[in-house]
């Protein structure tokens, strides 16, 4: 493994850039930014520790990402954010540029912009690109800028002719979720402050150092005390710097952040950006994110480019940098580590990602993907397990089951080695035999018992998952014996299998079912943001088995198009990620993101094109409400890159990305060590969706998956597509 400085990577993109086409003009940043898609609106660099970028005042769960398309609010502009997550959290270091004398930070009402410091944002005028974001602030006649670098960010502010302009350093904000428990500020010579903010949230334990310079001195400076939301008297939790401008005058502020130290801040700031040329940053910016997007380049048309490479984006946001440019970071334990070999990654949300960002990223990002299994297993040493749902430097223990494991095994199975593989199989061992989460009772009694844990089926479901990944894993290690045992123990689902109802229905210790049983009930209390339905086809690992329980492959045919045709109805109080339903198939939630192609798993390929076209025409839009559901870090988009590729990877630690229906008309992409792998499909229309014949390296092929080691040789893929389904496999 072998980290790569910022400086090194914005070299690296001019020089090798294998294009000259501006791919981040395909990409629209607001898509996803409306209804819950939660994504992160801002600038940023890719899988970039800093997202700068504005904050409204929060105003519900549809505020996640500290950003909602309904709102015109911005209270100011902080350095981390979320992206289409579930959960709140970050919204670190906040600055607001305001006019104005003796100002006092208050959230406020919406309806008296002057009981706080936000403004109103002037939408019309707001531009959203890759690593650049600009918005008027009404309220006080300014225009903020900003771009970034990867661990460290520079604004612009155009303010009025006044004796009274400022910029506010907020050490409070995190949103309704995040709350400061330690802050420090202090001005550093004439135009400097560093301080930190530790908080406490869905991370714990959360601590950002921040430098931050200004390219004009300050006129005058003070500290504002407040209270924090514990109660007790915080010092310097907001700093106002005061400036005197005139007409049109740009007041520039660089800022670095770092979870180590003030210094750390500083040396990446120092290193990322030096100087005060906002427009050279910018152009580097947009620079590293051409190099990541062109990795995919594709045809189609102009809608079909929008979507996706703003997809593909979306896919680039996290999992994020999470150390200095020196390599020193936090660890799991709160200890500083110096200077490792390897560059340390945050916000895995893996419950989520293991099904398609994470294969995504193996394609196409294999140097990072080294570093990000490298960082897991350190999390590993440091907590004890891999991790569940990790975010600066703490386990959340968000969603069921150990999806760290599954993203582990499958990079050992897809053959990385940029790490300790047997390290990593013990890792893996050791993180499924921990107990906890639901986990000591399937070791018990071989299953979760529905009267003794809540969430019993989703839970088992994806604990069987994971073992089921540790065998694949096994196998590739040569580790027959332990491949036999968690293959057994992946089974522990079927307990749930009733062959009366023919669903999955929760169960009580002593073997009796739940009753009453509802299938389209029981959500978040027997299932995890969703009900028997969906978790009726959570075995991706054991798709013969459940052809057999539902009677062959006409059975299965016939109860899989049942999910389709049944009524889209929901028990009261259901969560609101259980949104894109067709039928009682929820695309905006990740346990049914394999379904579709279980269809192709069983010969019915033309129904995966059926609804695998009709989920990315219908549930996809190039507008901000254009994700059905939550983003969920990467993975709603990463679902979207992977099929309209023409293939989606469903088995937990596979290598095979079974056949759907491609969109694009062709694909060049890259996938490490110069080889580019090529997907052609002929005659494609929205009428010719049926694959019709298949050649792979120009001959004729015949398996319904194309297999990860084909992709990284380089092969070529080509469809032959029609407007009737074929049998050609």
């Amino acid at each position: 493994m072998k980290r790569i400085t910022i400086l090194a990577a914005v070299l690296l993109s001019i020089v090798s850039c294998t294009s000259k086409q501006d791919y981040t003009a395909e990409v629209n940043p607001l898509i996803g930014s409306g209804f819950h898609g939660h994504v992160f609106v801002g600038a940023n660099v890719p899988f970039g520790f800093v997202q700068a970028g504005p904050t409204n005042v929060t105003q519900g769960w549809d505020w996640c990402s500290g950003y909602h398309e309904s709102d015109s609010t911005v209270i100011g502009f902080s350095h981390t954010h979320l992206s289409g997550t579930g959960c709140g959290d970050l919204l670190d270091i906040t600055v607001m540029p305001v006019v104005g004398e003796d100002l006092t930070y208050a959230r406020g009402r919406k309806d008296d912009p002057s009981t706080g410091l936000w403004s109103y944002a002037d939408r019309s005028r707001e531009i959203a690109e890759p690593g650049y974001y600009s918005i008027p602030l009404t309220r006080y006649g300014i225009v903020a800028e900003m771009t970034a670098a990867a661990r460290s960010a520079i604004h612009r502010f155009t303010f009025p002719a006044s004796g009274q302009s400022a910029v506010v350093i907020d050490l409070k904000n995190g949103g309704n979720w995040d709350h400061t428990t330690e802050s420090f500020a202090e001005i550093v010579g004439d135009n400097a402050i560093r301080g930190w903010r530790f908080s406490k949230g869905w991370a714990k334990n959360q601590k950002i150092f921040f430098y931050a310079e200004f390219s004009k001195d300050f006129a005058d400076s003070k500290h504002i005390c407040a209270k924090d939301d514990y109660g007790k008297d915080q010092e310097r939790l907001y700093t106002r710097l005061g400036f005197k401008t005139a007409e049109g005058e740009q007041v520039l502020m660089k800022i670095g952040l770092s979870a180590v130290s003030m210094d750390g801040a500083k040396m990446n700031l120092d290193t990322e950006i030096r100087g005060w040329d906002f427009d050279k940053v910018r152009r580097d910016a947009k620079a590293l994110w051409n190099k990541e997007l062109s990795k995919i380049r594709i045809n189609a048309d102009e809608k079909t480019k929008t979507i996706f490479y703003t997809a593909l984006y979306h896919t680039m946001i996290a999992p994020s940098v999470y150390n200095d440019i020196d390599g020193s970071y936090r660890g799991s334990d709160d200890r500083v580590y110096d200077k490792a070999d390897f560059e340390n990654y945050t916000t895995f949300s893996l419950w989520d990602t293991y099904r398609a960002e994470m294969p995504l990223l193996c394609i196409i990002e294999p140097e990072r993907m080294d570093d990000m299994v490298e960082a897991m297993l350190k999390i590993c040493e440091q907590q004890g397990f891999l991790p569940i749902w990790h975010l600066m430097s703490n386990e959340t223990y968000c969603m069921p089951g150990e999806a760290g494991v599954i993203a582990v095994a499958d990079a050992i199975v897809k053959g990385f080695d940029g790490f300790d593989r047997e390290a990593a199989y013990q890792a893996l061992r050791s993180s499924l035999d921990t107990v906890g989460v639901g986990n000591e009772f399937r070791i018990k009694y071989g299953f979760v018992p529905s009267d003794l844990c809540k969430e019993s089926l989703g839970k088992d479901m994806e604990f069987a998952i994971a073992d089921a990944a540790v065998a694949n894993a096994a196998r590739a290690l040569g580790k027959h014996d332990d491949a036999i045992f968690f293959d057994l123990r992946s089974h522990s689902y079927r307990n749930y299998m009733d062959p009366e109802t023919r669903f999955a229905r929760p169960r009580m210790l002593d073997g009796s079912w739940r009753t009453p049983f509802d299938p389209f009930g029981h959500i978040n209390t027997d299932y995890t943001e969703g009900n028997a339905w969906q978790y009726s086809w959570l075995a991706p690992h054991d798709v013969d088995w459940l052809v057999e329980f539902y009677g062959g492959r006409e059975g299965f045919e016939a109860k899989l198009d049942s999910l389709f045709t049944a009524p889209s109805s929901l028990e009261e109080g259901a969560a609101p990620d259980i949104s894109g339903m067709i039928g009682q198939y929820v695309h905006g939630n990740e346990p049914s993101h394999h379904i579709i192609y279980l269809y192709t798993m069983q010969g019915f390929l033309w129904k995966t094109a059926d609804r695998a076209r009709e989920v990315m025409s219908t549930l996809y839009t190039a507008d901000r409400a254009g994700l059905c559901g939550n983003e969920d870090v990467g993975q709603m988009s990463a679902w979207y890159v992977l099929s309209a590729l023409g293939f989606y990877q469903v088995e937990p630690a596979s290598t095979r990305f079974w056949f759907g229906s491609p969109i694009v008309d062709d694909a060049k992409i890259d996938v490490g060590g110069g080889k580019t792998f090529s997907v052609i499909a002929r005659n494609n229309s929205e009428t010719n969706k049926y694959i019709q014949s298949v050649k792979l390296n120009g001959k004729p092929y015949s398996l319904p998956f194309i297999d990860y080691s084909d992709m990284k040789a380089g092969a070529k893929l080509e469809f032959e597509m029609g407007a009737e389904p074929a049998l050609w496999y």
